[in-house]
């Protein structure tokens, strides 16, 4: 058998069903109007924002990066608890405003942001964290035609990377940010025609569960905003520290211990530098925040066995939890994760794989798991899904279509 990931706590269980936010998985479902369904807990986020603002420091604003889960009730939810928000698309910016989110908490980072999104961004008022110095110029030229003035922060390509990482950021060639050599000379260009200096984005890396990786790269970037901020000649209003605050996924991944974090940052601020004695810092994270929230319930439809393989054939797939399925970014697939949400907590009976509905080899998602036996009817859950779910997958492909979404 191959190793489920880890569910992360708070789930329990009643008369042998999974249960979120204490009510049976069958109710959701049938509350819902059927599967595939994707269940976010709001007790789990609120608990998640609570633990980080408690081991942080005081100082520190909490950023959400929308592209980990835009639905709307997330965001309505998140605004009461956050400080901001990180876009990276037009497309986001009209999800926040739809979500009633005051534009001035905002911030638009992303390479290729077209003129038309650059437009809304300035008229809204929101930061826009600028990746190139093309972008800079037409963004200055657009302001100046709307007759307003623009927030303008550099995203920063720094010259290191957050090790461990899933995805690197930083370090090297990049298609994100200006090269941290030349962001002196595109911060002057920007005070001197007159937009509002907003600072720095420096984002290096993102699902990292190596505390000391995260707090040195913390580290290194207070140490390049201080010196950026020196050879721009300004004051350094703002500065963001990124994120990389990971989850566990796989077996044998640890919980980040985010105590440690906070207090090795805490410490940080406690002997700033002089130029970044009035800066305001804050973190952006995405997946840290929801992922381990969300679990994505679909029905087994078919049970048939392969030359002595079990198939749980369900009505989901990787058209609606693509990294589940191992085809978002990783090398070598492991199982998320998963569960048989009748049979919640009942003893291993079988191994089994757990498939999609989708006429492709790809739609696995659980691989030779060891499961309690499954029928026609049960429903099969996979946790951590409350990041890069329903957003980051196909829901169009075979014209299957999206699943349904609740937050409870």
């Amino acid at each position: 058998m191959k190793p489920l990931g880890p569910i992360p706590p708070g789930f329990g269980a009643v008369d042998g069903e999974l249960c979120i936010g204490d009510v049976p998985v069958s109710a959701l479902v049938a509350r819902a109007g059927g599967t595939p369904l994707f269940v976010y807990s709001a007790e789990m986020i609120r608990r998640r924002v609570a633990d980080l603002r408690q081991a942080m420091p005081d100082s520190l604003a909490i950023h959400y990066a929308i592209k980990a889960n835009p639905y709307q009730p997330i965001l309505q939810l998140l605004s009461e608890l956050i400080d901001g928000f990180d876009i990276a698309s037009g497309g986001e910016l009209t999800m926040v405003r739809a979500a009633g989110i005051d534009p001035a908490l905002v911030s638009f980072a992303g390479p290729g942001k077209r003129d038309s999104e650059l437009e809304a961004a300035i008229a809204a008022g929101v930061t826009l964290n600028l990746e190139s110095e093309g972008e800079a110029e037409r963004a200055l030229v657009i302001s100046g035609r709307l007759g307003i003035t623009p927030k303008l922060a550099i995203r920063v390509n720094p010259d290191f990377d957050l090790k461990g990482s899933g995805m690197k950021m930083g370090g090297g060639a990049k298609p994100f940010g200006v090269d941290a050599e030349r962001v002196p000379a595109l911060a002057k260009r920007i005070i001197a025609a007159g937009a509002e200096w907003r600072g720095f984005h420096i984002f290096a890396g993102s699902q990292a569960l190596d505390a000391d990786a995260i707090a040195e790269t913390q580290a290194q970037t207070l140490g390049l905003a201080a010196r950026l901020a020196d050879a721009s000649g300004a004051v350094l209003p703002h500065c963001n520290l990124g994120g990389g605050f990971g989850i566990p996924y796989f077996p044998g991944d640890e919980v980040l211990d985010i105590a440690s974090i906070g207090a090795r940052l805490g410490k940080q601020f406690a002997s700033l530098p002089p130029e970044l004695a009035d800066t305001k810092f804050c973190i952006e994270l995405g997946r840290y925040l929801v992922g381990e929230a969300g679990v994505y319930l679909t029905r087994i439809i078919d049970r048939k066995i392969s030359h002595g393989e079990v198939f749980l054939v369900v009505d989901g797939g990787l058209h609606h939890q693509l990294a589940a399925s191992g085809n978002f970014g990783t090398v070598v697939r492991r199982n998320y994760p998963s569960a048989i949400a009748s049979r919640f907590g009942a003893a291993v009976e079988e191994e089994a794989s757990i498939v999609g509905c989708l006429c492709t080899p790809l739609d696995r998602l659980a691989e030779k798991g060891g499961f309690p036996r499954a029928d026609v009817g049960d429903i099969a859950a996979i946790f951590c899904a409350g990041a890069y779910g329903a957003s980051a997958s196909p829901a169009a492909f075979l014209g299957q279509g999206p699943a349904l979404e609740m937050l409870v």
